[in-house]
């Protein structure tokens, strides 16, 4: 009788560590299923620059509140709850910035400068999302990890935020995605 307490103690021990991943790895796949959705409006003109730089702030924002929320190693069904509203927030923008009249120019250099900067954005989350679902990432290394994303959210916002990504404004942005990769690496390989 007392083994089978102590396995059903133990395996209820096991799902809950595994349903934080599974969450934790689920809000970071939300955020790589919006970067994506970013990076095609960029593509097929549905989005400019300067939308798909407010968009990142709000990115960003979210960001902030995913690595605030894992900084203890677990997340809430509280915490996941206002996570989830505020993609859905950051969700409905997209929708609605796709969908409104305005048209960009996705062969314009600025426009292409954009997309590749969301496209390694998305693929640094899902780096980070498959950490978490392997078990190579912790939930506070995640946490470290989301406000790195944040910081360069933040920087292609502001490089956007006129309209115009410049080369030299690139630069800067792919310092920080290098710098977020080897961070990535490292946490993943530690």
């Amino acid at each position: 009788m007392k083994t089978m307490i102590k396995t059903g103690l133990m395996l209820s021990v096991f799902c809950a560590a595994g349903a934080f991943a599974a969450d934790g790895a689920g809000v970071t796949q939300r955020d790589v299923n919006q970067q994506d959705r970013i990076e095609s409006g960029l593509k097929s003109g549905q989005l400019t620059t300067r939308e798909a730089a407010s968009l990142e702030h709000k990115e960003a924002v979210v960001d902030r509140m995913e690595a605030r929320d894992m900084k203890d190693g677990k997340l809430t069904a509280a915490e996941s709850a206002k996570l989830n509203a505020a993609q859905n927030r950051v969700s409905q923008d997209i929708y609605r910035d796709k969908h409104n009249a305005r048209v960009g120019d996705p062969n314009s250099a600025s426009s292409q400068r954009m997309q590749a900067d969301v496209q390694r954005n998305a693929n640094q989350q899902a780096r980070i999302e498959q950490g978490l679902k392997s078990g190579s990432l912790n939930g506070h290394e995640a946490a470290r990890l989301e406000r790195g994303q944040a910081r360069v959210d933040r920087r292609e916002a502001l490089a956007g935020a006129n309209g115009h990504v410049g080369a030299a404004e690139q630069r800067g942005i792919q310092r920080a995605e290098n710098r977020q990769s080897r961070h990535i690496f490292r946490k993943k390989h530690n």
